[in-house]
């Protein structure tokens, strides 16, 4: 025996009471519903988070080796070539390795950090100096220029860019002030060995180098 359907009543013919249960037994089933879905997503969330963090540690454990293998053999490969002579005196370590058939490429690069010691604090102060007093008012856009070479970074730093900006205007002036400031810069500068870094090349059919990238940026 089949069962009977109750008929579909319009809300005109419903008392307040019975409106009042339809309404609550429908916001129950939406929200029903919704955290059915909120389940869903969140199931799928954790799968997706899951996979790509487990296969990005093991990518990272992978370059961690690599990087290792890298150095160990790259380091294996100067001591011979230093001992072959044919390592350049002026490459502090960084050289590069071609195949016979020249198309395949490694090369071990210098990382540096640039550092000024504390006799750069006088020459920014004598250079300030000057130029607030003899380029300002003669030329406010020049002031602005040699004055933006001399800001530090968030770190507290100068930057090597914009001090190698300041350099190539050494001959403008010959204040005495300027070239003590630009002397005492050139003074304190050195460079600090960071680490090596890796590039790794192909040779194209057009005989260009193309770089094999291991960066996401790059890819």
């Amino acid at each position: 025996m089949s069962e009977t359907l109750a008929p579909v009543r319009s809300i005109e013919d419903m008392t307040p009471e019975e409106i009042k249960a339809y309404l609550a037994k429908k916001e129950k089933a939406e929200k029903a519903k919704e955290e059915k879905q909120r389940k869903e997503y969140e199931a799928q969330r954790d799968v997706t988070v899951s996979e790509l963090v487990q296969e990005a540690i093991e990518l990272h454990q992978k370059l961690e080796v690599f990087k290792n293998k890298c150095h160990a053999s790259l380091e294996e490969h100067a001591v011979a070539l230093n001992e072959y002579g044919l390592l350049r005196s002026n490459s502090k370590g960084g050289f590069s390795l071609t195949d016979t058939e020249g198309v395949l490429r490694v090369t071990r690069r210098r990382d540096v950090e640039p550092h000024w010691d504390e006799r750069s604090t006088k020459a920014v102060e004598l250079i300030k100096d000057f130029l607030g007093d003899a380029v300002k008012k003669r030329d406010q856009k020049l002031y602005e220029i040699l004055m933006s070479f001399l800001e530090r970074n968030a770190n507290g730093d100068m930057e090597y860019g914009r001090v190698m900006n300041l350099w190539q205007h050494e001959d403008k002036f010959q204040d005495p002030r300027w070239k003590e400031g630009l002397k005492l810069i050139k003074e304190s500068f050195t460079t600090h060995l960071k680490g090596f870094g890796y590039i790794f090349q192909t040779r194209g059919t057009d005989g260009k180098w193309q770089p094999i990238n291991l960066t996401f940026a790059s890819v």
